[in-house]
């Protein structure tokens, strides 16, 4: 049975006002997955869940497959439903296959071949084994088992309660479900949250293996790599919306030049309005030859005059009527785009030898255990590790935002920022320009401008922090640090809710300067990268390897 596509056309979607979805068409094939990249509000969730039917659109159209999988509908359980139910209701297809095969397989039995219900049944009978094969539906069961075990929630008795299980963990099991549904159409919002490296690297190979289409929302640019054979960018473009055949690392390259030739061809129309409206507004006079007549020129300057005054007047209408066609037909100024600009990233600590922190068999009992740990002036750290290993609990050790026991000395003054995976403001009415020169103060917020760092767009000043995106939040998060730089800077999955391009420049900054850094990350694409120490973390053994990266 061939896999249906997934098809949209001309989608539009307003919300507040504002078109989020304009015009977005979209052909998602079997056998294909695509990346949906872009900055935050862009449309990427919006897009998700028009495809999906959660969210209708205000014009355009979906066609979808009638047993698309979608990440976010996937949990209608109450929190009392156990593990057991969720499988049930995943394989709840594969084993309505099975049961129609047997009860086709008896009709053929009994119905002879020459009875006219026999072809009925026959043919009955092969579009339910094909759609069978398609699911796997004979290896469900088994399926089950690997992708929970795969997703790290093999151990969990199948008697647990949703309630009993953390967000991530809830994320994962849903996340599990889908893959043992094996659904025609699969839409994924940020599949890799909360997935450590052995997870994500399984779930890679299960999208590789779909036969169907895959339509993936991700900030994760390893995951993105590994898997997409197409890439939509939903930033603005000259033409709208554009779709890079390959993953990531080609996408990077053929953006670079996507962009380029748009900011020529403005350019280049820009230089050619200017020169019609120029044209367009010289009067005869000022280009006809201003020269006065000679003798033998009297009896034929009224003819050649006359000739001039026509060239000029042709002329002239001939740019007037380009310069009305041009002005329609214009090319859009390419939007300005978030370009991450901030300094240094961390101060300069005064000159000493003695480390910035120095921790010692320091102790939280049931979320960190670490023999010892030394930050000096300029140090950047990478802490790795698994979900559960302590990566959050010691930067809020280091931070001073939580009690552990053991040995720990900080620099008398040292002055320390950390940005949290969840960031809340107190004031969610307050706007985010209100918010940022509030907390550092006017002199600051006039000396380093919001706008000049590159993390929040012009347009969303003046809007409350409560209506911005959880990516939104993190940037001004990020903005309201590195605005006034501490010595010991501390950065909690950094990467996470920013569009792929900001997180290149952010890893960027975290190369060089003053001060020193810590990051706590599971992203792969930026562990690759790393040039500095590497501290990884072992739920309930501490620390397991701390390296220099040449």
């Amino acid at each position: 049975m061939s896999q249906p596509a997934l098809l949209a056309h001309d989608l539009v979607r307003v919300l507040g006002g504002r078109p989020v979805l304009d015009g977005v068409c979209l052909t998602a094939s079997p056998g294909h997955r695509i990346g949906l990249i872009g900055e935050n509000g862009v449309g990427k969730s919006t897009l998700l869940r028009v495809l999906a039917g959660v969210d209708e659109p205000d014009a355009g159209g979906v066609t979808r497959p009638g047993d698309l999988g979608f990440l976010h509908q996937e949990m209608p359980f109450d929190a009392g439903s156990t593990i057991a139910a969720v499988l049930n209701e995943a394989l709840r297809e594969a084993r309505e296959d099975l049961a129609e095969l047997d009860r086709l397989g008896e009709g053929l039995a009994r119905v002879p071949e020459d009875d006219p219900g026999h072809q009925e049944l026959l043919d009955a009978y092969g579009r339910r084994l094909e759609q069978a094969q398609d699911r796997e539906s004979w290896d469900a069961d088994r399926r089950a088992a690997l992708v929970l075990d795969g997703l790290g929630l093999g151990t969990f008795g199948h008697d647990r309660t949703l309630g009993s299980l953390s967000g991530g963990q809830r994320g994962r099991l849903a996340l599990a479900a889908l893959l043992v549904r094996r659904p025609s159409a699969l839409l994924l919002d940020e599949p890799t949250n909360h997935l450590d490296d052995g997870a994500a690297a399984f779930l890679e190979e299960q999208i590789r293996g779909l036969p169907g289409a895959v339509v993936v929302a991700s900030h994760d640019r390893a995951f993105l790599d590994a898997v997409c054979t197409d890439l939509i960018d939903l930033d603005p473009a000259v033409d709208g919306p554009v779709r890079f055949g390959g993953n990531y690392s080609a996408y990077l390259s053929e953006k670079r030049a996507e962009r380029e030739r748009w900011e020529r061809r403005y350019a280049d129309e820009q230089q050619e309005l200017e020169e019609l409206r120029h044209s367009a507004g010289v009067t005869a006079h000022q280009v006809a030859p201003d020269r006065g007549r000679s003798d033998n020129e009297k009896m034929g300057y009224g003819h050649r005059a006359g000739r001039v005054q026509s060239q000029v007047s042709r002329r002239v209408r001939n740019a007037t009527r380009r310069l009305e066609e041009l002005e329609r037909a214009q090319v859009a100024e390419p939007p300005r785009p978030l370009r991450f600009t901030a300094g240094e990233l961390a101060a300069r600590a005064e000159e000493d030898s003695r480390p910035l922190v120095s921790l010692g068999d320091v102790r939280v009992p049931g979320r960190l255990t670490l023999d010892g740990l030394e930050l000096s002036a300029t140090d950047r750290l990478l802490v790795t590790g698994g979900n559960g290993a302590g990566k959050s609990t010691l930067l809020a050790v280091l931070a001073g935002d939580l009690p552990a026991r053991g040995e720990m000395h900080r620099r008398r003054g040292l002055t320390v920022g950390l940005l949290t995976q969840d960031t809340v403001f107190d004031r969610p009415e307050r706007t985010v320009r209100d918010t940022y020169e509030l907390s550092l103060g006017a002199a600051r917020a006039e000396k380093v401008p919001l706008a000049s760092l590159g993390l929040t767009h012009e347009a969303d000043l003046d809007k409350p922090v409560g209506q911005l995106s959880v990516g939104q939040r993190r940037r001004l998060a990020l903005a309201l640090l590195v605005a006034r730089p501490p010595q010991l800077l501390l950065l909690d999955e950094p990467t996470n809710h920013l569009s792929p391009r900001l997180c290149d420049e952010l890893e960027a900054a975290l190369g060089s300067g003053p001060g020193a850094i810590v990051v706590a990350s599971h992203d792969r694409w930026l562990r690759r990268r790393w040039q500095g120490r590497e501290l990884r973390l072992e739920p309930g053994a501490g620390r397991k390897e701390d390296t220099t990266r040449a």
